[in-house]
């Protein structure tokens, strides 16, 4: 009996310890959770060290003349005529570090985390739909160079998608966290704010009104707040001071004069050169020769931009199909292939990983900028190029990016699965979950070309929606329930 207890002793002894054996099931389990996903984490791994190589060829970042009026806005907190706030706030978080650095890199984690949500999103569609909808927003150079420019489109497109990402809830609490992320991408970029009808009238398509209300009033309690502090500084109403600016330059790309026949106050703003020969619409708000940057005062006082929006809207009233044909044309240039210079070399090449560094600001506002920048970082600022790294950036960007046609074909994908399905008489459980992202998509790509003008930047954020829904739609909803839904380990 003694040797049989030896044995036993022994046998136990030469077992592993509770805290071994709990080690060895959770590495079993995070191996099968590599297994599974094999694909979409060599395309995360990829993207990150495309990031590392950002951080390592471009020191510490990159820089954008709307990135001085953000750091401005750090060190003298007041809303902004003409950009919001949200971005300032968001540098303002990491202002402790001193260090633009952090910036960017947090902005990079901002992009990975879009990729993450983005698979996670689409993990009721094949594992090879998700992970390619994965890939714009993880592997397009483009989209590595803007999140390392200081501007604040990153933030926005992860604060957009991280509010679809929870449009499958049910819970009031999870709603009402949607209404506030959309609220902080609306004072980011005011583009956010159609994004809310659009989101609560998915809940309503949904038949549940009580969370779109929810929805609406949790995202207005910021915005309504943001908008007291604009009033208290300027006495006006609105988040900014330039819709009726920027309006005005847009509709500058057809308004004939002659055909609008405008009262004498607005006269002086008519250019007389034919739409043809005219320059591309921000002209006409940063020009110093553009007949609204000539009238008294700043350009985005009160006076100055009610006037430029009541331009704008005799435009469009009076010549709505100009206005449309105007609106496809600058939307049309979303989906060339080649990506032409537009609206000017100088822009253009803000979004390109440059082979020098850039100048020092030349304008007196950005000069401001560039002395509040310095206390940021306190110390020198600029932007140090560092070999081998950026050339490998550079060689990568004349190669990967995503062409517009294909993104075009990817926002057709949903549509035209959808009538196939119809064709079949495949019925789908309520509305198919692809509608929220896809129509996320459109609308992102919409406005601006309505509102502004066509720009680089504002395609980028679109383009992981426009992705997860076309791999939504690769198969019908089994429902759309949340209980129903798988998670990312399984």
């Amino acid at each position: 009996m003694q040797e049989d207890g030896q044995v036993t002793s022994a046998v136990r002894a030469a077992e592993p310890a509770p805290s071994g054996r709990w080690a060895g099931v959770a590495g079993r389990r995070w191996a099968g959770v590599a297994r599974r996903h094999r694909w979409f984490l060599g395309v995360l791994a990829l993207g990150t060290l495309l990031r590392a190589l950002a951080m390592l060829g471009y020191r510490p970042a990159l820089w954008f003349p709307d990135s001085y009026t953000y750091i401005v806005t750090v060190f003298k907190p007041r809303p902004d005529l003409v950009r919001p706030a949200g971005y300032s706030m968001f540098i303002t978080l990491l202002e402790p570090f001193h260090s633009f650095a952090v910036v960017a890199a947090a902005q990079h984690l901002l992009g990975l985390g879009t990729g993450v949500l983005i698979y996670r999103v689409a993990r009721k569609a094949p594992k090879w739909a998700a992970t390619l909808a994965t890939v714009p927003v993880l592997l397009d150079a483009y989209q590595v160079e803007l999140e390392h420019l200081l501007v604040s489109d990153t933030l926005f497109m992860f604060l957009v998608v991280s509010a679809v990402a929870l449009c499958t809830t049910q819970r009031t609490s999870t709603v009402a966290a949607i209404g506030l992320l959309l609220a902080a991408a609306t004072l980011t970029r005011t583009v956010g704010q159609p994004l809310i009808v659009v989101l609560a009238a998915w809940f309503v398509l949904r038949r549940r009104i009580r969370l779109a209300g929810v929805l609406v009033a949790a995202a207005l309690v910021p915005i309504v707040a943001y908008g007291a502090w604009f009033y208290a500084t300027y006495q006006r109403v609105g988040l900014v001071g330039a819709n009726g600016a920027f309006l005005y330059a847009r509709t500058m790309s057809f308004a004939d004069c002659a055909k609008m026949n405008p009262p004498p106050d607005l006269k002086v703003l008519c250019d007389p050169r034919p739409p043809e020969q005219r320059p591309p619409s921000q002209e006409y708000i940063w020009a110093e020769d553009a007949p609204l940057v000539m009238l008294p005062g700043i350009t985005f006082t009160k006076e100055n931009d009610d006037l430029a929006a009541r331009f704008a809207m005799l435009a469009i009233v009076k010549q709505p199909l100009d206005y449309a044909g105007s609106v496809l044309t600058e939307l049309g240039r979303t989906f060339r292939w080649d990506r032409a210079v537009y609206p000017d070399q100088e822009v253009y090449s803000y979004y390109q990983f440059p082979v020098t560094p850039p100048g020092p600001p030349g304008r007196y506002p950005a000069q401001v900028g560039a002395e509040y920048a310095k206390l940021y970082e306190q110390g020198a600022i600029g932007t140090e190029i560092v070999e081998p790294y950026a050339g490998w950036l550079r060689a990568y960007q004349s190669m990967a990016r995503l062409p517009g046609p294909v993104l075009l074909v990817v926002l057709l994908v949903p549509p035209v699965a959808a009538i196939a399905r119809r064709r079949k008489a495949e019925r789908l459980a309520g509305a198919p979950s692809w509608l929220v992202p896809w129509s996320v998509a459109v609308v992102l790509l919409i406005t601006p070309a309505a509102a502004a003008e066509f720009d680089y930047r504002y395609v980028l954020p679109a383009v992981p929606l426009a992705c997860l829904a076309a791999a939504l739609s690769i198969r019908p909803d089994l429902g759309n329930q949340s209980g129903s839904q798988k998670e990312f380990s399984e």
